[in-house]
């Protein structure tokens, strides 16, 4: 895969600064989500929220996209929501900024979910929602300079975009409260000790890991990748039924084009070129 820039060009306005951004653009069968409000460091406005749930079921509804990143051309991933951007929302107890029917929710929390793989790649400021979106993702990359927070807990809320959920899951118990109930910042080697994130790299090298692994994922059986990622979820719900599914699923699988070209591929001793 040629290398690719990190930046998505596009001028910016004061209504971009005020609103914020979510840049989307395809490039070689990945989907690329920038989130862009820097001078912000990302905080997301309710545009935001409604921009990402856009992008989220762009992604899901282009067929030549097989992979998804979410990153920043900036230097912090996102600092969670922007309080004075959403306080009359939270006080009138309205959640439509972030739950709407009509598009795949990023945080996988209400339906409809996406059906394919996401990266997400974090670097500096990464609190509150940005932390959740990271652990909503399939594999989580962080830069060594990234600061991670669970700030809610100062602000008198709940965390409700699955921390309580994920972070518990991934981590532990303790391990989960001793940030979820405090607070308390912490950096990428405590997040890869609690199993946060899958890799730490130096910041100049995430994009590029992102995009390699995005690449690996994108030469790989997109039939077979919707599956194990459907598979996977029942799982963590339902062990029993997921194990119900196997062969049923692998015999669907089995009368597939991607099966044949697998297979093919094998005997010749040649790389699979799966169809789109």
């Amino acid at each position: 895969m040629k290398p690719l820039s990190e930046k998505i060009i596009r001028p910016i306005t004061e209504a971009d600064i005020n609103k914020g951004r979510i840049n989307r653009k395809l490039i070689q069968n990945i989907f690329f989500i920038d989130i862009d409000r820097p001078k912000k460091m990302n905080g997301f406005t309710p545009y935001m929220f409604q921009e990402i749930a856009k992008a989220f079921t762009e992604y899901e509804n282009e067929n030549n996209a097989l992979c998804a990143i979410v990153y920043t051309s900036g230097d912090n991933f996102c600092a969670g929501m922007d309080l004075n951007k959403m306080k009359a929302l939270l006080e009138k107890g309205d959640h439509s900024y972030i739950k709407n029917k009509n598009f795949i929710d990023p945080l996988g929390l209400n339906k409809p979910v996406r059906s394919k793989p996401l990266i997400v790649a974090v670097k500096g400021i990464t609190f509150t929602y940005g932390l959740e979106l990271m652990l909503s993702s399939d594999i989580a990359l962080a830069a060594k300079n990234t600061t991670f927070a669970m700030l809610e807990v100062k602000r008198g809320l709940l965390m409700t975009g699955g921390a309580t959920i994920r972070f518990v899951q991934r981590a532990g118990w303790s391990n989960a409260m001793k940030y979820l109930l405090t607070g308390i910042k912490f950096d990428s080697q405590e997040a890869y000790r609690m199993n946060l994130v899958q890799e730490i790299v130096d910041e100049s090298y995430l994009f590029t890991r992102a995009v390699e692994l995005a690449g690996h994922i994108c030469k790989s059986s997109p039939l077979a990748i919707k599956e194990i990622i459907k598979n996977s979820r029942l799982a963590q719900i339902d062990p029993l039924k997921a194990i119900e599914k196997f062969n049923s699923v692998q015999n669907k699988l089995i009368k597939s084009k991607d099966f044949a070209e697998g297979l093919e591929s094998f005997e010749k001793k040649r790389e699979p070129k799966f169809e789109v």
